[in-house]
């Protein structure tokens, strides 16, 4: 068998065992897309106005809820709405990272109820295994997924080396619920028997980095050379001129990339 990298989204759709990884290369496949935005702005209108420009262009819309200065659950309902009129999948980036009894919490209650609309959200596997099993106890039967950051895009890192390494070891141990990674690189090239979803921050293909540390690479850095699945990319989309058309740059692009590793067979 052509090891994951090799196979197309649909083809590895069909024999995931993971619910949320089987939806979401299922998605790409059908919208040729492979781009998620990440839409940090700060009005309940901006967040509202680019899911509703950029849905048709994008699989996942990623979000950091807690900088929506009027978020309100109405919020909430018209994201779930503009999801399904579009077909894209909602990722919370919350980056949990505390035990499992007070992420169980996080998860589930409070102002935000992340569990209660995305479909995706992060954790750092820094805690421990609780973390996840806490996560699970509430995300599990409501088809959530989960993501570890095994990687970060940001210059100094502490996520890389035996880090790294024991976050892979977690997802392997948790692959109901963790059906991928935050991450810069594939981890599991020599496993065949392990199809783990990679998702990409940091993604530009003007800029090399900003003033706070932050590293950009371009879509077919991170597709075709570095194996990953889906480019995130925000600034570069979110801040552009015309948002919806560098949006289709980007996609186009993610696109391409992809269509260039399947076929180097």
């Amino acid at each position: 068998m052509p090891s994951f990298t090799e196979q197309t989204y649909s083809a590895r759709a069909a024999h995931h065992t993971n619910p949320t990884a089987k939806r979401l290369l299922n998605l790409m496949d059908k919208k040729q897309s492979n781009l998620s935005v990440a839409v940090d702005v700060n009005t309940k209108a901006e967040l509202l106005d680019l899911a509703d420009k950029l849905g048709p262009l994008i699989c996942v819309l990623k979000t950091h809820i807690d900088v929506v200065n009027d978020f309100d659950m109405d919020l909430v309902e018209k994201l779930k709405a503009l999801a399904e009129k579009h077909q894209f999948m909602i990722f919370e980036d919350r980056k949990f990272a505390d035990i499992g009894n007070t992420v169980k919490q996080q998860y589930s209650s409070g102002v935000y109820r992340i569990s209660s609309w995305a479909d995706i959200t992060n954790a750092h596997p820094l805690p421990g295994e609780g973390i996840v099993h806490g996560l699970r106890e509430v995300g599990l039967p409501l088809g959530r997924g989960l993501l570890l950051l095994a990687e970060m895009s940001s210059a100094g890192s502490l996520a890389k080396g035996s880090y790294t390494t024991e976050a892979y070891k977690m997802a392997t141990r948790n692959r109901d619920f963790v059906f991928g990674f935050i991450g810069q690189r594939r981890l599991d090239e020599e496993n065949s028997e392990m199809d783990f979803v990679y998702m990409t921050p940091g993604v530009q293909m003007a800029a090399k980095g900003d003033a706070l540390g932050q590293q950009y690479r371009t879509p077919e850095q991170v597709i075709t050379e570095s194996k990953c699945d889906v480019i995130i990319v925000g600034r570069g989309i979110y801040r552009a001129t015309d948002p919806v058309r560098a949006a289709e740059e980007y996609r186009k692009a993610g696109w391409d990339a992809y269509l260039k590793r399947v076929s180097q067979k």
